[in-house]
């Protein structure tokens, strides 16, 4: 009685690999096409929107530039800005 274990001429144990084999190149296929082609349309590894608007720093100069508000606000403001969430960059 011939099975697969045997190597009397038949296919053997390596058989069983093909499936795999083909099973990770299809799997790999869709994961590069998910990471690549795919990435503009909303999926499951779609990255996180960022939110709409502009950072505070960045408003609170356009406020400044506009003339909104004054030059003692616009220090007051961001000594505050500073404070509670830091510069980034170090400037």
């Amino acid at each position: 009685m011939q099975t697969l274990a045997n190597w009397d001429g038949g296919p053997g144990p390596w058989m069983l690999f093909f499936p795999l084999i083909w099973a990770a190149v299809v799997i790999g296929v869709v994961t590069l096409l998910r990471r690549t082609v795919w990435r503009g349309r909303r999926g499951a590894w779609a990255a996180e929107p960022r939110p709409s608007g502009d950072s505070p720093l960045a408003v609170l100069g356009r406020r400044f530039a506009s003339g909104e508000i004054d030059e003692d606000e616009y220090w007051r403001r961001l000594s505050v800005l500073d404070e509670q969430f830091g510069r980034k960059g170090g400037a």
